[in-house]
């Protein structure tokens, strides 16, 4: 009996791998798929999961996203800032009837934004995105068709956001380097692709929830009595929301009275010597 105890103990190992390699192996009988199949699928899984090695031309990842717990990256959610510094971001993928009404109301109160326009959008609307490029406001990067860029595999994210990239400098004659994720939504191979093509991702700590039609009010108490609000934040609004045209100067005459000064996001990020914390929050490195 103990030389039977003893060839289980010293085999345990070896007999648990070969019973969780049948088990795959029914699994994908039963899916209906092929054993080399499945074993690929569980490697990619895998690799998704490991560290993201730097691109060729030698920049390391923290050069636009950053590493947080050694697998997991993040975009810019906010930047770490003492100087009352905010900025306000517009999302293109819907109409553009209330475009001039917005830069009307921006001139007016002498604020420069941001605007993340969808391929599509250039396509349909080239005179308003050359009014928002006229009047200063950054023109930046929300993918080509609005794809949910989790679903796409690494070329894929890149060709979304070369497609629109593309499109504004054939336009404009300038190169973007600011990339919103439609529908907000990354993983690691989204920001793999935008780190390759030399975008900072950004997200957003503020979201006025326009795209609800809440009414002005909810909006703009959504907004200036928001818990995060602070110096740093990226206010997220959308071009073409229903009650956005009406609070947008009251919230902006808002946070200046509060003591804050609306920037473009351009303005507002770390370029370099910079590290992420858990937050998504952009911090400068000491002695930098």
């Amino acid at each position: 009996m103990d030389r039977v105890k003893n060839y289980i103990t010293r085999n345990f190992k070896r007999n648990i791998l070969f019973v969780m390699f049948a088990m795959l192996l029914v699994v994908a009988f039963a899916m209906g798929t092929s054993a080399v199949d499945v074993l690929s699928a569980n490697y990619q899984a895998r690799a998704d999961e490991a560290a993201i090695a730097p691109p060729a031309d030698g920049r390391t990842f923290e050069s636009r996203s950053q590493t947080v717990d050694g697998r997991r990256q993040l975009p810019i959610y906010s930047v770490d800032r003492d100087d009352m510094k905010v900025a306000i971001s517009f999302d293109a993928a819907w109409g553009a009837d209330d475009t001039d009404t917005l830069l009307g109301v921006l001139n007016e109160h002498n604020v420069l934004t941001t605007f993340f326009l969808c391929g599509y959008w250039v396509d349909k609307y080239p005179e308003e995105v050359r009014r928002i490029h006229a009047a200063g406001h950054d023109i930046a990067n929300h993918g080509d068709t609005h794809a949910h860029g989790a679903k796409l595999d690494l070329e894929g994210n890149k060709r979304e956001i070369m497609g629109v990239h593309n499109k504004v400098r054939e336009l404009l004659g300038i190169e973007m380097d600011l990339f919103r994720p439609p529908f907000g939504e990354y993983n690691n191979t989204v920001l793999q692709a935008a780190d390759a093509l030399g975008y900072f991702t950004i997200q957003w700590d503020i979201d006025s929830h326009d795209w609800m039609d809440r009414g002005v009010q909810y909006e703009i108490n959504r907004v200036l009595n928001h818990p995060k609000l602070q110096s740093g934040s990226i206010v997220l609004f959308h071009n073409d929301a229903p009650n956005t045209p009406q609070t947008l100067s009251t919230i902006i005459r808002g946070l200046q009275e509060r003591g804050f000064t609306i920037v473009p996001i351009s303005q507002l990020i770390h370029r370099e010597n910079f590290h992420m914390n858990h937050e998504g929050r952009q911090v400068l490195r000491v002695g930098q």
